[in-house]
């Protein structure tokens, strides 16, 4: 009930400009949003504050070599928005629980069934893949899946690969498994992350030890996460110019 009266509040009034909307409100404009305004194939279903967010934190992928999994396929828009802007070298795979979900397999990407809640499915695909540089999660929006997914892919993420969680707003829904104040609330599980990146500063154990402290930096946003990973060094300090 929560999820449909969500979508029934916020959603854009149909016939209306989808494009001149996301203009006007955040300045994007480029490649992105050209495909996702003009997709006429499988439907694919984007909050208008996404647009931005994806070109600031994939739009430095294009034009590289690229391999890109996207959690939840459902039916297949997305993966075929994502060929289209990354173009067809990019080594693109999605991966669903639901079997209909595979006939989209060999279209826009490689699909593969199984659950985004099982480590041993995830490391397998990303062998596939061989290895994986960016992590898009948009699947069950279930906090438990989405801390299992994290714990089982960060390690296997490439140096300088970005993590993107999105539909974080369930974070909120107990039917998900959050809530405010709940604990697996992802929200709240921030926390550890952020002192484990400022762990020169104390001596606390690790809070989140699947990042090895290997977290660059971490964007929060409406409903989205970012996880930057590279290698971390000691913080260092200059005094330049001046008199003694």
């Amino acid at each position: 009930m929560m999820m449909k009266g969500l979508m029934r509040r916020f959603r854009f009034p149909e016939g209306q400009d989808v494009a001149a909307d996301i203009v006007t409100k955040y300045g994007t404009q480029g490649p992105l949003l050209d495909i996702f305004v003009g997709n006429s194939g499988a439907h694919v279903h984007k909050w208008h504050h996404y647009m931005p967010l994806y070109e600031r934190y994939f739009g430095p992928w294009r034009g590289r070599p690229l391999r890109f999994l996207e959690i939840g396929v459902s039916k297949g828009g997305s993966l075929q928005m994502w060929r289209k802007y990354f173009g067809p070298e990019a080594v693109i795979f999605g991966i669903d629980i639901d079997p209909d979900c595979a006939q989209f397999n060999g279209q826009a990407g490689q699909v593969r069934i199984g659950s985004q809640d099982d480590p041993a499915f995830l490391a397998q695909v990303v062998a596939e893949m061989g290895g994986v540089d960016v992590v898009l999660d948009d699947g069950s929006h279930v906090m438990a899946h989405i801390r299992r997914s994290f714990e089982a892919l960060f390690p296997l993420l490439e140096m300088g690969g970005t993590y993107m969680i999105e539909d974080l707003h369930a974070a909120y829904w107990p039917s998900h498994g959050g809530g405010i104040a709940a604990p697996d609330n992802f929200f709240n599980g921030l926390r550890g992350m952020i002192d484990d990146m400022h762990h020169w500063y104390h001596d606390t154990p690790p809070g989140a030890p699947a990042t090895a402290g290997m977290v660059a930096g971490l964007h929060v946003h409406d409903s989205i996460v970012v996880i930057d990973k590279a290698q971390v060094y000691a913080p260092t300090h200059s005094i330049v110019g001046g008199l003694a």
